[in-house]
């Protein structure tokens, strides 16, 4: 009987601690919110005649870093990549290049350096050292953005340069470097007081020095000047995250400058060639440049007359040429060989005439037999044609384009009606019919159109024939013109710029929807939908009416661009009268951040949730 009271109250206790385990669990202990902390390095931080290529940084937690190779920036750059390792509670860095004399190293770690439990990301750690008896504690600062959509640049090399001279950007290395963060923000460290040119690149092949013309690239006009004086700057302190303790003034050493802006930009190097001929269809020939041209390349057929063989279509840039075949005879040869002439880049860049010979075999296409019913008669084919921007409602400040699918011989103007409706009636209206001046296959229809009418094109059968005989079907397309009620008008009063300029008209995707050239300082963009957009300026110095790159053998930067630093809201019926002051918002605080693709990266967070944070000027 004791036996079982003894074994009974032995149950009841571990029941009972099972009840208490059940309400919660252990969590070890509050999460770490902290960072690593730096503790000591070997050689010692800032120390000055260092011999050792191996360094070793100890901190006061277990570590781990994120992607070192490009959140790792080490200045004077390496020729060939250190090795960079965490081991417990320190990193251990091997500079395997050979040290130079009299000068000061720094490592910045930017955001690599994170705790190994909860991820908190140690910011802007950096450790320097010197090889001689200074160390160099100048800095430079500032913003990369794209010249041609002022988009913040992320991972582009910045470097300096003491040597003054052009040249010293094609043939030697940078002096000291730094890496652009989500933002397009940058710093340099470690620099000695002088003077210095300063350089964006996109080091392609990794050697420090702007040798491939495909990379991008960036510079100023202007000569570096880095200095420091004493600043002060506004620290709060906080009870909780919504009540403030202290505001507390902090002195620190404020480096400059600290707002240098490089435009970066890619140059113009593809030499001028032929990307490739086709014969994707009997009846012509399309030959692809693989970039705009000047002019149009002619061909001379070798075994067929080409005097008066080919119909020309081109698109305006003079990079897509395509030769439509009239005569039968050619177009059923089942190889075509003919000389073609154009202009082609010698290995300097220079465009120089360039004779090609070109063989293209007639495409070999199987015939199906569709089948029809025995008293169902084949149809001819038709000309095909389509109306490419016409729809029910049609704004009355476009004219109506029509596409057909092979050129045109001939057409009866006499065939070809336009009304419009009063009441019950139709009463035909005066207009043109013009040919496009590149594509020898689209025509325009122009005529006064009146808001809120109601329109008829209307063609009889075979009023349009093709250069190879088939002929349009009866054609009609009716349509309203959309009331001017529907439309707003934006005007952008432009100050701060002269000479030729044209602004675009945005939208949220930052695509360009209207381009108007500015007038006595205006740009007004008519016809306008109700709904939000963006406005991009372009001083367009060779008044050629599109963005022009620079390049850096010439001296020549790009056009430059600003971004008005918001969204216009128009309504149906507004007028909107916009001042915009180019010059008063820095480049880098124009472009809206709702229409930016690269967007600024949010500070990592660790496992906590809280979010770490740092200082940036």
């Amino acid at each position: 009987m004791k036996r079982l009271l003894k074994y009974i109250s032995v149950l009841s206790a571990i029941a009972a601690i099972m009840s208490c385990a059940n309400v919660g669990r252990p969590t070890g202990g509050a999460y770490d919110e902290t960072p690593p902390k730096f503790i000591k390095a070997t050689p010692a931080m800032g120390e000055k005649n260092v011999k050792t290529n191996k360094i070793r940084i100890q901190f006061d937690e277990y570590l781990k870093l994120n992607n070192p190779s490009e959140n790792v920036v080490i200045s004077p750059p390496q020729k060939r990549s250190a090795e960079i390792n965490a081991i417990g509670k320190s990193i251990q860095v091997n500079l395997t290049d050979t040290l130079i004399p009299d000068k000061t190293y720094t490592i910045d770690f930017g955001d690599a350096i994170e705790d190994n439990n909860e991820g908190n990301p140690l910011y802007n750690f950096v450790y320097s050292f010197s090889t001689g008896n200074e160390i160099d504690t100048l800095e430079v600062s500032g913003t990369v953005l794209n010249a041609q959509n002022l988009e913040p640049v992320k991972g582009i090399m910045v470097g300096l340069y003491s040597n003054l001279e052009d040249s010293a950007f094609t043939t030697s290395q940078m002096e000291r470097v730094g890496m652009t963060d989500s933002r397009g923000w940058f710093r340099i460290r470690g620099i000695k007081e002088g003077r210095y040119r300063i350089y964006a690149l996109q080091d392609m092949d990794q050697n420090y020095t702007f040798n491939q013309k495909s990379e991008m690239i960036g510079f100023t006009d202007s000569i570096i000047v880095p200095y420091s004086r004493p600043d002060v700057r506004m620290d709060t302190l906080w009870v909780d995250t919504a009540t403030i303790d202290t505001v507390i003034r902090v002195p620190y050493t404020h480096f400059y400058p600290d707002n240098i802006l490089i435009r970066c930009f890619q140059e113009d190097f593809k030499m001028q060639q032929i990307q490739k001929s086709e014969r994707n269809d009997n009846r012509k020939i399309t030959v692809y440049l693989n970039r705009p041209a000047d002019s149009i390349p002619r061909l001379e057929g070798l075994n067929f007359d080409s005097s008066d063989a080919f119909i020309t279509e081109r698109v305006i840039t003079n990079d897509t040429i395509t030769w439509w075949i009239k005569d039968s005879a050619v177009y059923n040869t089942d190889t075509l060989s003919m000389k073609i002439f154009y202009m082609k880049s010698d290995s300097n860049g220079i465009l120089r005439p360039q004779t090609d010979t070109l063989n293209l075999a007639k495409k070999f296409v199987r015939q199906t037999r569709k089948k029809k019913n025995d008293d169902e008669d084949e149809l001819p084919p038709a000309f095909e044609y389509k109306f490419t921007n016409m729809n029910a409602n049609f704004d009355g400040y476009k004219d109506i384009f029509m596409l057909f699918n092979e050129p045109v011989a001939h057409y009866d103007r006499k065939a070809m009606h336009i009304a419009e409706q009063a009441d019950t009636l139709w009463t035909d209206i005066p207009f043109n019919f013009e040919q496009d001046s590149l594509n020898p296959r689209l025509y325009r229809w122009i005529a006064n159109w009146e808001p809120q009418k109601t329109y008829r094109i209307t063609v009889d059968s075979a009023a349009f024939t093709s250069i190879y005989g088939l002929t349009t079907t009866a054609i009609e397309q009716q349509f309203k013109i959309n009331p001017l009620e529907s439309y707003g008008i934006i005007v952008m009063k432009i100050h701060g710029i002269e000479g030729n300029a044209y602004a675009e008209l945005l939208n949220s995707q930052d695509a360009p929807t209207m381009q108007v050239p500015v007038k006595d300082g205006n740009a007004i963009f008519e016809f306008l939908k109700p709904g939000k957009y963006y406005v991009r300026l372009c001083k367009d110095d060779n008044g050629d009416g599109k963005w022009t790159t620079g390049n850096y053998e010439k001296h020549i930067q790009p056009e430059t661009v600003y971004y008005y630093p918001g969204a216009i809201e128009l309504k149906a019926m507004w007028t909107i009268e916009q001042d915009w002051f180019v010059n008063d918002t820095p480049a880098d605080k124009q472009k809206p951040d709702e229409i930016k693709k690269q967007k600024p990266e949010q500070k990592k967070r660790g496992r906590t949730g809280q979010q770490s944070s740092s200082y940036r000027r």
